[in-house]
C-alpha cells in the first residue's frame, strides 16, 4: 500500500498554538534575562513565567479588531494575568520589545524544531540507501547517457550515487539550519534603543540561539533564502531518484519499480497498469518546493528597515517547505525500501544489444595494439552501427574482422567484452562513498 502521511509533528510545528507558544517562550525570556539585570522586577518576571498564558481562539478574536497580531498576542496574554490576578505584572510583558523581536526569534525556534525532524528523515533515508546499494553493488545494469545504452554499471553504484549526494544534503541542511538559529532582540530599526546588546545575548542564550551580528527591525533574509534553497536541493535529490524508478519501471524496461500492494489497483480501465503514482507525485511536489525557493529570494529586499512584504511569504513558504521536505523523505524512504528490483531483466536488456556496450573498449584496445585511433574508431564503428541497425551481433562481427584479427588475439577480443573488467573497480568506488567499510 502507498503509506499515509504520519508525521503530524511537522505540522504541529507550524500550527498557531505552537507558533504563540514560540511567542511566549520568547517574552518569557526577555522578561527573565531583564529581571537579572535589574530592568524589570523579579517578582513580574516570576508572576509572567507561572501565569502567562492565551488561547488561540481569543488571540484571533481581539486580531479581527486590532488588525495586528502581536498586539492580539500581548493584549490576550495580559486578560490570563489578569484572570489569575497578576495583572499588574503584565505591564512588564513585551517591555522594549518591537513586534519583530519576537516574531523573528521565535521563527527561528521553530525552523529549530522543524530542521530537527527533517534531519531525522535525511539520516533514516540515508540508511536505506547504504542497505540497498550494498545488496545489489554486483548487480550488473546497462549504464545509459541520453536514454541510449552506454557501458556497464552496477545497480548498487546507482544507489550508491544517491546516498552520496544525500550526504551533501545533510551537510548543507545542517550548516544552513545553524544559520537560522539565530534571534534578534534590537528593537525597531535594530539600534538597541530600548534594549541593550547584552540583555539580547542573555534572552537568546536562555532560548537556545544566538544573537544575529546585526539587523534592522527584521534579521536579514538572506539566511531564509538559503535555507530554503536548502530543502530545494533536498527535494531536488529525491525528484532525481523517483524520476530514475520511473524510468525503469517503463514496460520496455522494467528493471525496477516502485511497491505494489496486493489489493492496489493501477486504472480504472485497464486492469493491467501498474502507475509509478508515488514516484510522480514526490517529482510533482519537489517542484513546489523549487519554486518556493524564488519566493524566498524575493524576500530579501525589503524596504529600508523593514516592511511586511517578506511576512505573508513566509507564512506560505516556510510552513509548506518543511513539511513537503519531511513529506518527501517518509516518501522516498518508502520507495527505496520496499523498490522492486529484476536483476534477470538487468542482464538481459545489458545483452539486447548483442555486445555494443562494449565498443568503446575494442576501440581503446586496438589503439593500444598499434592501430591509428582514427582508423580504429571508423572500423568500430562501421561494424557497429551495421549491427544497430541490423540487429546483428557486433562481438561476432569483431571477431569475424580480419584488420581487428590481425592486431588482437582471441583472448584479447574475449577481454574486450568482459564484464568483469569493465566494473574491477566497483569494490574501490564504494570504499570511496562508504569509507566506513572499507
Amino acid at each position: 500500500m502507498i503509506p499515509r502521511y504520519t508525521r503530524p509533528e511537522m505540522g504541529r510545528i507550524w500550527s498557531d498554538d505552537n507558533k504563540y507558544c514560540q511567542w511566549l517562550e520568547v517574552e518569557l525570556a526577555a522578561s527573565e534575562a531583564l529581571a537579572e539585570s535589574g530592568e524589570v522586577p523579579v517578582e513580574a518576571a516570576r508572576s509572567l513565567r507561572e501565569h502567562a498564558g492565551f488561547r488561540v481562539e481569543r488571540i484571533l478574536e481581539i486580531e479581527r479588531e486590532v488588525k495586528h497580531d502581536v498586539i492580539a498576542f500581548t493584549t490576550a496574554v495580559a486578560e490570563t494575568m489578569a484572570a489569575s490576578g497578576r495583572g499588574d505584572a503584565s505591564r512588564w510583558f513585551h517591555y522594549g520589545l518591537t513586534s519583530n523581536d519576537v516574531v523573528d526569534t521565535a521563527q527561528a525556534l521553530q525552523v529549530k524544531q522543524a530542521s530537527a525532524v527533517i534531519l531525522e528523515g535525511v539520516d533514516k533515508l540515508l540508511a536505506v540507501l547504504r542497505r540497498r546499494a550494498f545488496e545489489f553493488k554486483d548487480t550488473v545494469q546497462v549504464g545509459r547517457t541520453h536514454g541510449v545504452h552506454a557501458e556497464p554499471i552496477t545497480f548498487g553504484l546507482k544507489l550508491a550515487l544517491w546516498y552520496d549526494e544525500m550526504t551533501r544534503n545533510r551537510r548543507r541542511l545542517v550548516a544552513a539550519a545553524e544559520e537560522m538559529r539565530a534571534g534578534k532582540i534590537s528593537g525597531a530599526v535594530g539600534v538597541f534603543a530600548h534594549i541593550g546588546p547584552d540583555a539580547e545575548e542573555r534572552i537568546c542564550e536562555k532560548l537556545g540561539l544566538k544573537p544575529a551580528a546585526i539587523a534592522s527591525q527584521v534579521i536579514a533574509r538572506d539566511r531564509h533564502a538559503n535555507y530554503v534553497c536548502t530543502l530545494a536541493l533536498i527535494t531536488a535529490t529525491l525528484d532525481k531518484i523517483a524520476l530514475e524508478v520511473r524510468h525503469l519501471q517503463r514496460t520496455e524496461v522494467r528493471e525496477a519499480e516502485e511497491p505494489f500492494g496486493a489489493g492496489q489497483k493501477g486504472s480504472s480501465a485497464m486492469p493491467h497498469k501498474r502507475n509509478p503514482i508515488t514516484c510522480e507525485q514526490i517529482c510533482g511536489l519537489a517542484r513546489v518546493v523549487r519554486a518556493n525557493a524564488q519566493a524566498a529570494f524575493e524576500d530579501i529586499a525589503l524596504w529600508h528597515e523593514r516592511d511586511i512584504s517578506h511576512s505573508s511569504v513566509e507564512r506560505v513558504i516556510l510552513p509548506d517547505s518543511t513539511i513537503l521536505t519531511d513529506y518527501l523523505l517518509a516518501r522516498t524512504c518508502w520507495l527505496v525500501d520496499g523498490m522492486r528490483v529484476y536483476p534477470e531483466r538487468m542482464l538481459r536488456n545489458l545483452n539486447a544489444t548483442r555486445g555494443l556496450i562494449f565498443s568503446g573498449q575494442v576501440l581503446l584496445d586496438l589503439a593500444a595494439a598499434g592501430m591509428l585511433r582514427e582508423k580504429a574508431y571508423r572500423l568500430v564503428q562501421s561494424h557497429a552501427m551495421r549491427s544497430w541497425e541490423q540487429e546483428g551481433d557486433f562481438r561476432a562481427a569483431i571477431e569475424s574482422d580480419p584488420d581487428i584479427a590481425a592486431c588482437l588475439t582471441k583472448e584479447q577480443i574475449a577481454g574486450s567484452f568482459s564484464l568483469a573488467r569493465q566494473l574491477a573497480n566497483v569494490d574501490r568506488i564504494f570504499s570511496r562513498v562508504f569509507p566506513e567499510s572499507a
